[in-house]
This record gives structure tokens, sequence and C-alpha cells, in this order.
């Protein structure tokens, strides 16, 4: 048990810089309480940038000390993390990886979420943050990571499946989007 544990600390203390396409550094690192205001504004945007996402900006609940909260517990967890994606002194994306729940028939499993300013697609971000995650989700202990995506998504699809992820359902219905009506998901997994 000590060992996991030590795993898990090294999890909540995620700490990297990588060179993005564009020859600028970005450093990936865990969120925390006082990126509570940051993370809100870019949750918001990035919702609102893209068809894809799970919500609308309209639907978020959370305000800034609530969002603090929620990176404080993802800090404070054993099992789950909150990346940030930070550029220029700004965050610009966010990834993580939350437990399906601690009974023991599903602990062994955690879901996969990430988010990006379009600004900053297509410069490396989504790969480095999906790494990041999927390194993090070995370190705890996870057996299996799981994401869905919506079909027509095919950019985040191919970057899925060049990390290992594989297709295992579909949902035709899985989305009803505002603008476009019914959204097929994509059920997808990664054996860790």
């Amino acid at each position: 048990m000590a060992r996991q544990e030590e795993a898990m600390e090294v999890i909540m203390k995620y700490n990297k810089t990588i060179i993005l396409k564009n020859g600028k550094e970005c450093c990936l690192r865990n969120g925390v309480e006082s990126d509570g205001q940051e993370v809100l504004e870019i949750f918001n945007l990035t919702h609102g940038e893209t068809d894809y996402l799970l919500s609308y900006p309209d639907e978020n609940s959370f305000d800034a000390v609530q969002e603090s909260q929620f990176l404080k517990g993802k800090t404070e967890s054993e099992n789950e993390i909150e990346i940030l994606a930070v550029l220029d002194g700004k965050v610009v994306g966010t990834a993580g990886i939350e437990s399906i729940g601690s009974k023991d028939k599903v602990k062994h499993r955690a879901e996969f979420g990430i988010c990006i300013a379009k600004e900053y697609w297509g410069l490396g971000i989504g790969r480095a943050l999906a790494e990041a995650c999927i390194e993090c989700a070995r370190k705890a202990g996870y057996i299996q990571l799981e994401l869905d995506v919506v079909a027509e998504n095919t950019n985040a699809i191919a970057l899925y499946k060049s990390a290992g992820f594989v297709e295992y359902g579909r949902n035709p219905k899985g989305f009803r989007s505002r603008l476009k009506g019914f959204q097929e998901l994509v059920y997808m997994r990664l054996e860790l």
C-alpha cells in the first residue's frame, strides 16, 4: 500500500514543461485552489467554442469559489487530478481523470476529459495533456481509462487512437446538441 500512496503523491504534483509545435514552452501542471477563476474562465470559453463538449457555458453551475474548491479537492485526491496547460502565463486548456467509482467492481476504471481553447488547437497541447493523464492514471493504479467523443470530432478520435484508445461502442443519440440535433458518441477505452 505504501508504494501506491507514494505514486499517488507524485500524481498530485504533476509538473512538466513541453515545447509546442510553434516553438513555445507550455507548462503542464496540476491545478490548485488559486487557479479557480482562470479555470472557470477557460471552461466557459472552451465550452462555448465547440459543440463537442458535454455542456454549454450557461449550464455551468460553478462560480470561481466553487471552481477553486473543485481544484483543491483534486489536489488532495488520492486518485484524481486536473492538469492545466499554461502558455505565456495563462491557462489555455485543462484535462483530468476522475474515478468511475469506489466500489470494488468499478474502482479499476477512470474517466478522461480534455478541453483546449480553440486558438491553441493543433499545437500539440491535446496530445501532451492526454499523455499526462494516461501517465497519472497508470500511477494511480487504474487498469482502464475511458472517454466518449462526438463521432464527427475526427481529430480527437485520431489523437485518442494514436494514444492507444480503442472504440468499444457507439450511442447514436448520445448528445442532443442545441445546434445540430442528435450527435453520435463513440465510447473509447485504454487498457493501462
